[in-house]
Order: C-alpha cells, then structure tokens, then sequence
C-alpha cells in the first residue's frame, strides 16, 4: 500500500481521496501520537486553513479529530501556512495543522502537520501518525474532550512578526501584491503597507472557489499587466497558501526564485547574516545562481528537490538562507518553513536600502536557457543502469563544460524520467535535451 503522506502533508480532492472522515481520523491519530511522545500536559493544537470551499468541511473535521483525542484547539481561521507554523510558537502550541493545497486547483486540498516549535514533522513521527489509523484506541469522554477556542488577534501576532523582520522600511515602493486569492488576501496588503510601501493588490477577494485560478505565482500573467499598468516598482505574487513568492520587475519580467535568492544572499553576505556565506538550493535551481554565487564568494549546497530536504539542510549546518527557484525561500531565523510574505519584505526591504530597482539587484545572476523534457519509460531502474544513458551524458557534459548543466533526475510516484539541461544558448540547451531525451526513451 502507498504511503498517504506524500511531501508535504496529505493531499487530493476534497470529499474524495481526501474525505473528512480521513481528515478526521488523521488529525485524532496526530494527537495521539504526539501526546504520546509527551504526556507531561494536555496537548494543544493550531488549526488554520486557506479560504477553498472544502477548507470549511475539513476544519470541521480536523477539530472534532483533535478534540476527540483529548487535545485542544486553538483556530486561527483563514492564514498563510508560515503563520500557523509560527503561531504554534508563539501559543505554545504541541503542533499544528494547516488545511490547504497550496497552489493546486480549488477542488484540492490538503493536510499538513507541524510539530511543537513549528517544524515539519520527521518522517518516522509521519508513519507514526499513519499507523495509528488502525489502532483500537480508549477515547477520552467528559472533560477529557479537548476545547476549542478562537484567536482573534491570531493576524496581528503574524503580521507584527514579519515587521519585526523587515530590516528596512519600504518607503517609496509601489508594489502590486497578487494574492491569488488565498490565504496573504488579507495579511499581505496589510503588511506591505504598514512596512511602508505603496500597495495595489489583486486577486484578493476570495470566494471560496476562485483560489489559483488564473492568478497567484504560478499565472503571473495578469501581474505582469498590473504592474506596467499602474507603474509600480514591482510586482509579488503569492500562491494559495503564500509561503511562495516570484516577483515580477518593473519592466514585467519575471524574478524566480532562484533571482530572489542571489539578492537575498548577497544582501545578508553584506550584513554578516549568511552563516559560513553559504545558500542552501536544490538540484533544479539554475547554474546561472551557481555562477553567481561564485563570482561573490558564496557557496552554495545543494539538495533533493523539495523544501523538507531544505529546511533539513539548513537545520543541519545551522545555515540561514535556502530555498527553490519555485519560490519557497526559508530565512530560519524568522520562519520555520517558506514563508512568503516574509521574502517579498526581505526583498523590497534590499531595494529601498539600497535605492535599486529590482532588475538591476536581480542582474547579479544571468538565467542560463533550461529546457525540461519528462521522457515515460518503462522502468525507471533501468534507465539508470543503462551505459548508453551515462555515455550520452557525458558526452553532452564533456560538449557543454562548466558552461551548462545535466540532471537526469527519475519521477518520485511516476515511471517517468526528468531530462534538465541548461547551456549558454536556448538552441543549444533544446538540441542536447532532444538527444538525451531520445536516448531514454529507447532504453527497454
């Protein structure tokens, strides 16, 4: 049977593979667990959502799981994922748990625990948690049901902890902020404008359904439009949870992530801020950063592809700036997770420290063309024992030299092949991409 935690958290469509029964009986099994782990007090959970539809059935659901394994419940309502995590902090929580599915279509949703402190959880507590679905368990009755209160000021405690984050205040920015309909559709304008900068926002008045729809980080499309339209500084967008950001500069073109982090890490290289001078990326973040990186005497270290495997590293080496060109950017002193809002003020913060405009900051780093084909095979092992396949790879690395990039990397859940090349060219990069495309998929 497959593992039902997948990378962060579970996820599906809501009322189907994700049903409130299941959203229920996890969130009861997650209570246990960790109670078990210590029992020195009544445990106390976070429990906040993004404003899809389904979030108001599985709310439902996760409160009456946590409270029936004893635990209470402290609801934050509708904020971004890196707000519960850091109010479990700061309520004293035992763990938390957000309900959303990031930046998947409305009729998605998802569920993902933090542990006390705001940390993802391990996967062993993870498997714990999965196991104990099928346990016969004694339920507490009388008054050892868990309570359930509300936050009020639950926004303002986040929103007075990212200020305090903000190095600079950003006086003389304008900014459009895409909110994508989510969970920053409050917190983010907010914010923005009590640092100081002029905001316009869009994609701000979620309705249940229109989450991501067309908007948000991955459709920067309208933001592009927004920005040029009301000359603003720069644009930010945000996906349906926000502990994503990509920026958009002036001019309309599009800052990664990987962008937002060259100037993050120079800045913080600046401030003695970066431990070791070293950024923490994954496999996929383009050698333009690498190069980048070099030229300004950072070092960067490179991981699995997946936030978990970051936030893992830089808890590891105790680093303090990492993330992933998709826009999940994590300053561990701050946050436990990406936090989006968080890396939008960090940003804006550098550009109006430094009187900058975005696209002359972000020029530091030069995107190499990176062209990505999924190639379906039929056995992913196989493709990796094949000499055929490592001789064309050489072959193509010894042609491009430190000029350009392979990464030949196997699908987690599907019997795929992800071929990634970058080089100076786009003509180049498509041409050895095509070939070793070609070559896998020949491969039995």
């Amino acid at each position: 049977m497959a593992r039902l935690f997948g990378t962060d958290g579970v996820r599906g469509l809501a009322n189907g593979a994700l049903p409130p029964e299941l959203a229920l009986a996890l969130s009861a099994s997650a209570a246990r667990v960790l109670a078990e782990h210590d029992r020195s007090h009544r445990p106390v959970a976070v429990v906040g959502r993004d404003p899809r539809l389904s979030g108001e059935m599985l709310e439902g659901a996760v409160v009456a799981g946590l409270t029936s394994a004893g635990a209470d419940v402290l609801r934050v309502g509708v904020l971004p994922t890196p707000a519960v995590a850091y109010l479990i902090s700061v309520l004293n929580a035992d763990l938390g748990v957000m309900i959303s599915a990031s930046h998947n279509p409305m009729p998605d949703n998802g569920i993902k625990f933090f542990a006390a402190g705001g940390h993802k959880l391990p996967d062993g507590i993870e498997d714990e948690i999965e196991a104990g679905l099928n346990s016969e368990v004694v339920r507490p009755t009388g008054t050892g049901i868990g309570r359930v209160s509300d936050v009020a000021d639950a926004v303002d405690l986040y929103l007075e902890h990212l200020l305090s984050a903000t190095p600079h205040p950003l006086a003389g920015i304008r900014v459009v902020v895409d909110c994508a309909n989510g969970a920053s559709s409050l917190a983010a304008p907010e914010v923005y404008r009590r640092a100081g900068a002029e905001v316009v926002a869009i994609h701000a008045e979620p309705d249940g359904v229109n989450i991501n729809e067309d908007c948000g980080s991955n459709h920067p499309e309208q933001l592009r439009a927004a920005v040029l339209e009301h000359q603003a500084d720069l644009g930010i967008a945000h996906d349906g949870d926000a502990d994503r950001c990509v920026a958009v500069d002036a001019a309309g073109e599009l800052i990664d992530g990987d962008q937002i982090m060259a100037v993050l890490a120079l800045a913080m290289s600046e401030s003695g801020e970066l431990k070791n001078d070293t950024l923490v990326a994954t496999v996929m973040s383009n050698l333009g950063l690498h190069l980048a990186m070099r030229a300004h005497g950072v070092n960067v270290l490179t991981t699995a592809v997946g936030d978990r495997y970051v936030l893992e590293e830089l808890r590891t080496g105790g680093y303090a700036l990492g993330g992933e060109q998709s826009g999940h950017v994590v300053l561990p002193a701050y946050a436990t997770t990406g936090d989006g809002l968080l890396t939008a003020l960090r940003l804006m913060s550098r550009m109006a420290a430094t009187g900058k405009p975005l696209a002359e900051l972000a020029g530091v780093m030069q995107r190499l063309p990176q062209v990505l084909i999924n190639v379906r095979v039929a056995d992913k092992a196989a493709v990796a024992d094949s000499s055929a396949v490592r001789d064309a790879v050489g072959a193509v690395e010894a042609e491009l030299g430190e000029e350009g990039r392979v990464l030949l990397r196997p699908s987690g859940t599907e019997q795929l092949v992800r071929v990634m090349v970058e080089a100076p060219a786009q003509h180049t990069a498509q041409a050895a991409a095509d070939r070793l495309a070609g070559v896998v998929s020949a491969v039995s």
